[in-house]
């Protein structure tokens, strides 16, 4: 039988991203989402729903998120679900079920725009959101050469 584990969610964060580095010098961003759903009812009232979501990313994903999101920021993740299990200091076996994100990508405006001290991107860096395409007229073509 196939299998497949894809997870797909939008929403805001609920508290800045915690950045840390594994022995190895890995970064390694826990966040935590908030994903609201509007619905109405039988009876015809609107109602919502909030479920709250763990997110792990990695690596220099880990180390951007950490320098551009801050609470509240909006976010797309896609990723695959994780299950977590661990023995605590009371020797009780745990679990959690979270999403190991494989891209982050970035909604609404960030620390840097937002003025709160984080530098931009030094060059020679990935950018922390893709940029619009240039105006065809600045790639030498006249918008009506444009096939479609």
């Amino acid at each position: 039988m196939a299998s497949l584990n894809r997870v797909f969610l939008m929403g805001n964060l609920t508290r800045d991203p915690e950045v840390r580095y594994t022995p190895k010098g890995t970064a390694v961003a826990d966040i935590s989402m908030a994903i609201n759903m509007t619905y109405r009812t039988q009876d015809g009232s609107d109602r919502e729903e909030v479920v709250y979501v763990d997110v792990v990313t990695w690596g220099r994903q880990a180390e951007t998120c950490g320098q551009y999101l801050s609470k509240g920021s909006p976010v797309f993740v896609e990723g695959r679900l994780q299950l977590d299990q661990w023995e605590d200091k009371d020797g009780q076996k745990r679990s959690r079920l979270r999403v190991r994100a494989e891209r982050v990508q970035f909604l609404g405006r960030g620390k840097a725009s937002e003025g709160k001290g984080a530098a931009p991107a030094a060059e020679g860096q990935g950018a922390p959101r893709a940029q619009a395409p240039a105006p065809a007229e600045e790639h030498g073509h006249e918008e009506d050469d444009i096939p479609f």
